[in-house]
């Protein structure tokens, strides 16, 4: 099982690779095993330090069973165990989670990334009983909380982490829904438990409070100013880390804040992937339905984006092993 302290650096959220026809609503087998195993060779000889797929971007919502079980055994074959592979398993239901961690656990990854069912909210005890009774019934993988409140329909509270730390398989934890001031009191108790990948805008501020690293999806992209700025941070170059930062955000980075609105999640994900197929670092394919009517400024916001990640791309790297044709 992976450790807690091999989890640090840069988190790809690994888009659902899509074959050309997936976007039809009769299509049955839309995993593009080719193009999602060029796209993870890619990224990891570029020098990402763990994967993780099926979360919202990785369109765990879009997926027939059979293809969930496709796409974790082909990013298994992929990776190779060269970096961390965390599977997403989220679902609508405990049963099901339980029953997608056991392919992900027989297929050979090292984790999984799993939210709390979310079709109606829960609370926060059966939250934290769901998290207890998937470490007890799978010792052997090592867990990562998927923490989304806006998705998932509830925040967990920093004192509930009192319980979850008990469980000696989680080890991590995606999220970017904390103050500096929560994380801090969160980190008093996860320290050394929990490696927490926060939000990449996150990052420059939450590493020197404790965060392991930060998760994105853009980099599919261009990985390399993600690399660039891990490796500013690591180093404790500040100055660089700041400049990489405002490259990556412009328009600035803003600081979370108790009973601000939750944030409109209308093609957003779903943009992202959008924009991937432009830059041409690698070949996610089409969304899947019902995700099929476009609007034109939703292309045209994609493209832009492509393009300035295709600029960060030219200026900051490549900085991997090696980088793929």
């Amino acid at each position: 099982m992976v450790r807690g302290e091999d989890l640090h650096g840069v988190m790809a959220m690994m888009p659902a690779f899509a074959t050309p026809d997936a976007a039809d609503f009769r299509a049955t087998s839309t995993v593009a095993v080719d193009n999602l195993q060029q796209g993870v060779d890619h990224i990891i000889k570029d020098g990402v330090n763990v994967i993780a797929t099926t979360g919202s971007f990785g369109e765990f919502h879009t997926l027939l069973w059979e293809e969930f079980e496709t796409i974790t055994r082909a990013t298994v074959e992929a990776v190779n165990k060269r970096v961390p592979l965390f599977i997403g398993c989220t679902s609508l239901n405990t049963r099901e989670t339980f029953r997608r961690m056991a392919v992900a656990r027989d297929a050979g990854a090292d984790g999984v990334l799993i939210g709390v069912p979310f079709y109606f909210p829960s609370t926060v005890d059966n939250a934290v009983r769901f998290y207890h009774d998937m470490a007890e019934s799978y010792r052997d993988l090592a867990i990562m909380i998927y923490h989304n409140p806006p998705l998932h329909r509830i925040t967990i509270p920093v004192e509930a982490f009192n319980r979850l730390v008990q469980e000696p398989n989680i080890v991590a934890m995606k999220d970017s829904h904390r103050t500096p001031d929560e994380f801090q009191d969160l980190e008093k108790i996860i320290k050394d438990h929990i490696h927490v990948f926060v939000n990449t805008s996150q990052y420059v501020r939450f590493a020197p409070l404790g965060a392991a690293g930060c998760w994105s999806f853009d980099l599919w992209m261009a990985p390399w100013p993600m690399l660039r700025l891990r490796d500013a941070i690591e180093k404790g170059d500040w100055a660089v880390a700041e400049s990489i930062q405002a490259d990556l955000y412009p328009g600035g980075v803003p600081t979370p804040v108790h009973g601000a609105p939750p944030p409109d999640l209308t093609w957003r994900e779903t943009l992202s992937k959008i924009a991937i197929g432009f830059a041409g670092y690698c070949d996610p394919g089409p969304l899947r339905p019902p995700f099929v009517e476009i609007p034109a400024d939703v292309t045209e916001r994609a493209k832009a984006r492509a393009a300035q990640w295709q600029a960060l791309g030219r200026k900051y790297g490549p900085v991997g092993a090696a980088t793929a044709g």
